[in-house]
């Protein structure tokens, strides 16, 4: 009984961390690809002659921002004018693929592409937890069944005399089959056929004052 109840409770610790979206929804039990980068786009949008737009400004269209809340815009706006190479449409789609790299990292116990994508708080919390694994021997097979929902949650633009750090936090909705095996591949707890849906706001922040183009992941909470 005890030893179940330390599974259930890692279990409960990896679900609290899931970080996996990528675009569009497939068909049940379908295997999803990721890109490889969480970085900006190489095709920033040009200046547009025509209507004098400077380059800022037609980094965040007004259909990319529709049905954002005015403070989630205005904090996207901030970002788009103190920093030129920001792309809205570009960073969505970088956090997907950094929230795919940082989930298949965690279930496979890469803790070196762990540290890369996350600040030592969050890199910190997979560790412990990735470590507790390893010592009770066991291993995690998991499954992305389908992306429900990729929507913006908060944005904003943080200064100081030092530094300009931009962040901003997304919710990813998705069911996921999760499974843990022991040493011996035997299964102890989750299981594939049954999807848990996981709902997590993830925070991703960059000083635009560096020259660092890419983003980390700095937080991650349920909704």
């Amino acid at each position: 009984m005890i030893v179940e109840i330390v599974i259930l409770a890692m279990i409960a610790a990896f679900l609290g961390l899931r970080l996996y979206s990528v675009l569009g929804r497939r068909a049940e039990h379908e295997e999803e690809s990721i890109p490889q980068r969480f970085e900006p786009s190489d095709k920033m949008p040009a200046q547009t002659p025509a209507t004098g737009q400077s380059a800022q400004a037609a980094q965040v269209r007004p259909a990319e921002l529709e049905g954002v809340m005015p403070a989630v815009e205005s904090g996207i706006r901030d970002i788009a004018n103190a920093d030129r190479n920001f792309d809205f449409a570009s960073f969505v789609e970088g956090a997907k693929g950094a929230y795919g790299m940082v989930l298949e990292a965690f279930w496979a116990g890469d803790k070196d592409t762990l540290r890369e994508l996350c600040d030592d708080d969050v890199f910190a919390g997979f560790e412990g937890v990735i470590d507790e694994r390893e010592a009770a021997g066991h291993t995690l097979q998991n499954k992305l069944i389908r992306i429900e929902e990729t929507r913006v949650h908060s944005a904003s633009l943080d200064t100081s005399k030092f530094s300009k750090v931009a962040r901003i936090a997304i919710m990813f909705v998705a069911d996921i089959a999760a499974v843990t095996r022991d040493k011996d591949g035997n299964v102890v707890a989750g299981s594939l056929d049954d999807a848990v849906e996981s709902r997590d706001i993830w925070t991703f922040s960059r000083d635009i004052s560096s020259r660092d183009p890419n983003w980390i992941l700095d937080e991650t909470d349920q909704a």
